[in-house]
């Protein structure tokens, strides 16, 4: 079972090393590794011609201008190959060497989809530095029953792999979305589409704090806006006062940080 990781990326010439890193040191996984940069002028091109060779034909790139994250995710997914795809952002790392391999096990031939769980963390500047710094907050999707999505509640999208033939039928990302089409992506595949997902008990991606979705109370508020949008574009009812309630849930990953 071939997987294939996309990562997008723009100016992340800063960060993208790591997430690179952890990529090429996956152990027993048939790998195919596609970044899509929006036109950096960082020195992520330069990066990424000095890494590609490293990969040994498993690594494909493309860097033109786009209309965003979710564009250049989509045009990952429309490059892809494999039987499997996630996404890794710039910021993050795979949790180990054998994350990939611990995926493509749990996918068994009548699952469509597998999601697990993150953690963040705050510094780290390698791959090794990052896996073992403390954690800031474990998000688990142990507990997690597609009625959540009531309440914006979505397993952790870094966490989430799909088969490819399901993007084919069910569509990419809406670009209607700044920060949330993650969240209307798995609510048409998980709760319209009732996808069979399974369960990884596993932290699969550790992810640096102060990404786009975690960097403060006004993207906290745009993000509550976006989702409410997203459900009712798909007529699942809920309210402003429901979705706030996901806080609640949220706060035992900061107290329980595995």
């Amino acid at each position: 079972m071939k997987i294939t990781l996309i990562t997008a990326t723009r100016n992340s010439a800063k960060t993208l090393p790591t997430a690179i890193e952890s990529v090429l040191g996956q152990r027993e996984v048939d790998l195919e590794y596609i970044v899509v940069d929006g036109a950096s002028t960082d020195g992520t091109v330069d990066l990424l011609k000095e890494y590609e060779p490293k990969f040994a034909g498993r690594m494909r790139y493309i860097s033109e201008p786009d209309k965003g994250m979710y564009d250049a995710i989509n045009k990952g997914i429309r490059m892809a190959t494999g039987d499997i795809i996630g996404i890794l952002n710039a910021d993050d790392v795979l949790a180990s060497n054998d994350t990939l391999a611990h995926v493509a096990a749990a996918f068994k031939p009548d699952i469509d989809a597998l999601y697990a769980d993150i953690r963040f963390v705050r510094t780290g500047d390698s791959v090794e530095t990052l896996r073992v710094a403390m954690t800031v907050r474990y998000c688990s999707a142990a507990k997690w029953k597609p009625w959540m999505f009531r309440f914006a509640a979505m397993v952790p999208h870094p966490s989430f792999y799909v088969r490819r033939e399901c993007f084919a039928r069910l569509g990419g990302y809406s670009l209607d979305y700044r920060i949330c089409a993650d969240f209307e992506l798995e609510l048409r595949y998980l709760y319209l589409a009732k996808l069979k997902a399974t369960y990884l008990p596993e932290c699969v991606v550790v992810m640096r704090m102060g990404g786009a979705s975690t960097c403060g109370w006004r993207a906290n508020m745009e993000i509550n806006r976006e989702d409410l949008r997203a459900l009712r574009s798909q007529k699942v009812w809920s309210c402003l006062p429901l979705i706030y309630l996901k806080y609640i849930f949220k706060i035992w990953g900061f107290v329980f940080k595995r």
